[in-house]
């Protein structure tokens, strides 16, 4: 992850740490790699902004050939619709009740949405919500493929798309989340699993005279291994920046990590660790003190315990002491929450060229 260091240290002081930092290069390789995979195996590239809640990365994936976007949140999908995105998924179990039903009916007029569902009672509110626009709305069933999340079992799904349809609404397919592929060895095996998840939902939505127009898969770390043909899109969101769990997983390289937390040395009391700027309101907290909080390949350590603005970095034998006042580039095991803590991303590249700063536009939107 030498590319990291180097653009770091070519950025010096121009940026106050601790800082989120786009190395936009590479993040446009990411978005055009993953375009490429999709459309080599006639899938659909429907990206979650979840990962980069930022509107001009996703007008990069839309200019690059992505069908819409996926939302996690009404607020999300909102920034998103109003920055002129026509098509999007709101990758939820909606319950759209109180000003969330009038910001669905708001939002159908003017984006394609769709939304999901997986219970008859969110149907009904959906139903209501969208009053005798009920036909404008389409709507996705989420089956579960084994992460034990959201989610119909599959061979029911046709049962409940069917019903969305008789209370008027637009069943258009199923959508499901291989959450369980996202730790070392996992991913293909979930893989599969989502494939005959999404095989057995076809089946019941046919069974009850249902078109599964959309078949849905998603995550980043089995986005290689969903080439099933009964999949239609493709919704992978880290892969655009990438992070240390993904780099563990085998989903990236090292050069294919295109963010990094920027932090300084802020003391050295000559403990097995010095201190950075960086806690959990700019890392998060996931991490054990096994695994740690972050990675600081640079010098051969991580971050093996936080604090709100503390971070401990615990240092390798071989790695070198970093100095007072010296920045470090730390690596997040995991890059959506990083970005979520942060109200605008310094955009830079490999050379460390200060290219300015790009807003995080749903940045906090939870809704």
């Amino acid at each position: 992850m030498r590319h990291l260091a180097r653009a770091l240290t070519a950025l010096g002081a121009r940026i106050s740490t601790p800082a989120p930092v786009v190395l936009l290069d590479v993040v446009t390789e990411n978005i055009e790699r993953m375009q490429a995979f999709a459309d080599a195996h006639g899938k659909r590239l429907r990206p979650h902004v979840k990962t980069h809640k930022s509107v001009e990365i996703g007008k990069l994936q839309l200019e690059t050939g992505a069908a819409g976007l996926t939302a996690g949140t009404v607020s999300e999908a909102e920034i998103f619709a109003g920055a002129g995105c026509e098509d999007i998924l709101l990758a939820y179990p909606l319950w759209a009740v109180g000003s969330k039903a009038e910001r669905i009916r708001r939002l159908s007029q003017v984006t394609r949405l769709t939304v999901g569902a997986d219970s008859r009672p969110a149907i009904d509110a959906l139903r209501n919500a969208m009053g005798t626009a009920a036909t404008q709305l389409g709507v996705l069933i989420e089956v579960d493929c084994g992460a034990r999340r959201s989610g119909v079992r599959p061979e029911v799904s046709g049962a409940l798309a069917a019903y969305a349809r008789d209370r008027g609404l637009r069943p258009r397919g199923i959508f499901t989340y291989p959450g369980h592929g996202g730790v070392v060895g996992a991913p293909e095996g979930a893989a599969r699993d989502q494939a005959q998840a999404l095989r057995t939902a076809v089946e019941s939505f046919a069974e009850h005279g249902v078109d599964a127009e959309i078949v849905s898969a998603g995550s980043t770390p089995t986005a290689e291994f969903s080439t099933d043909p009964v999949i239609t899109e493709l919704r992978p969101g880290e892969y655009v920046f990438n992070d240390y769990d993904n780099y563990l997983i085998g989903d990236c390289a090292t050069e294919n990590i295109g963010l990094f937390l920027a932090s300084t040395v802020v003391s050295d009391q000559g403990h097995p660790h010095v201190i950075v700027d960086a806690g959990t309101k700019a890392l998060g907290r996931e991490g054990n003190p096994d695994r740690g909080y972050g990675q600081v390949p640079s010098h051969h350590g991580y971050l093996r315990s936080l604090n709100e603005y503390h971070g401990y970095l615990d240092l390798a034998e071989r790695g070198l002491r970093p100095g007072l006042g010296e920045r470090v580039a730390v690596v997040p095991n995991h890059v959506c929450p990083v970005v979520n803590a942060f109200e605008n991303l310094i955009i830079s590249n490999r050379s460390g060229d200060l290219l300015g700063s790009w807003p995080v536009d749903a940045q906090g939107q939870l809704n």
